[in-house]
């Protein structure tokens, strides 16, 4: 599940966010990792290095693989499930000058290197993406990719069976399957969906008003689908009013997402396991401030980008997500 969007205000803020829809049970941590942190990619084939201090939100299954993160730079990346459409480069290839990067480990290899959509880009090109078995779903996790940078500038990533596709994001959204270019195409059949009022119509000599406010939505779809998380997150986005800032920036993120968290028990899956939103995340690209929340506490935390002077060049934790919720009686 999950979805993710990319909201700019209007000074010229960009906010980066997703809800994190899963069926495992997640123990989600906050950590930072440092410029000119070496680490072995899952293949073993070669030793990467930061280029990048960066913070994001990972699950430690040895070694930690990050779902969503920022950079020292404000570029931005989040991985999506992707059923069905993820069809990975062969484990078989030759890899002695390209390293094969894992599917799960792409969200740190592109903050560690990259500090804009231009260079993930044309990192991207330059690398094979492979598929390998994780210890939460012990299975080869189908992703796609968003991401962005300070510039506004939104781009989605897929990799599937006619080969690598890095598209131009005008919209600022993504879910999960069909392709991003089905999604595209399905908002054409809500063309008729407004923030405007239906006023009377007449029928002959029947007179027809409306209910009350709202009407002008009618038709946009409400169910946990991704065509339908999609639509509803593009059209709420595309029409709620411009953050004039960044307090407003933040609430008004939240408050979209919010529209396609899934409530526990809602979407149950065949294993009879409820796939619910964990967390729902968002960074501010330019202070690269992380604010979220989780399924158990609806405050909302903020954590800012740590000083690495303070960390001797080691990965940390900044501590799990969840935290207990405040109740006023």
């Amino acid at each position: 599940m999950c979805t993710a969007m990319l909201m700019t205000t209007a000074h010229e803020g960009a906010f980066f966010g997703r809800t994190m829809d899963f069926s495992y049970p997640l123990s989600p941590e906050l950590y930072f990792v440092p410029q000119n942190f070496q680490w072995t990619n899952i293949p073993e084939t070669h030793t990467i290095c930061s280029k990048y201090a960066f913070m994001g939100i990972g699950q430690d299954i040895s070694p930690v693989v990050f779902a969503d993160g920022v950079n020292e730079m404000g570029f931005a990346a989040a991985a999506l499930y992707f059923p069905d459409y993820a069809q990975y480069d062969s484990a078989s290839f030759n890899y002695s000058s390209t390293p094969p990067i894992a599917a799960v480990e792409l969200v740190a290899f592109l903050l560690g290197q990259s500090p804009s959509v231009d260079h993930a880009l044309s990192l991207l090109r330059s690398i094979k993406i492979i598929g390998t078995e994780d210890s939460v779903t012990n299975t080869v996790a189908p992703l796609h990719w968003l991401i962005a940078d300070t510039s506004g500038r939104c781009v989605t990533v897929e990799k599937t069976a006619d080969g690598l596709h890095l598209t131009d994001n005008p919209v600022g959204v993504l879910s999960n399957s069909p392709d991003f270019q089905w999604h595209m195409t399905n908002l054409r059949n809500y063309m008729n969906v407004s923030q405007f009022q239906t006023q009377e119509k007449h029928w002959n000599f029947l007179r027809l008003t409306p209910f009350g406010q709202g009407n002008g939505g009618l038709g946009l779809p409400g169910d946990y689908t991704p065509p339908s998380r999609f639509i509803k997150t593009a059209f709420q986005k595309t029409h709620v009013s411009p953050p004039s800032g960044r307090k407003e920036a933040v609430s008004t993120c939240f408050h979209i997402l919010d529209g396609v968290s899934i409530p526990k028990g809602c979407v149950m899956t065949h294993r009879e396991t409820a796939d619910y939103t964990q967390y729902t995340a968002f960074i501010d690209l330019s202070t690269k401030e992380y604010f979220y929340k989780t399924y158990e506490n609806s405050r909302i935390f903020s954590v800012r980008f740590p000083d690495e002077q303070e960390h001797n060049g080691r990965m940390i934790s900044l501590g799990k997500l969840q935290k207990d919720a405040d109740y006023i009686c």
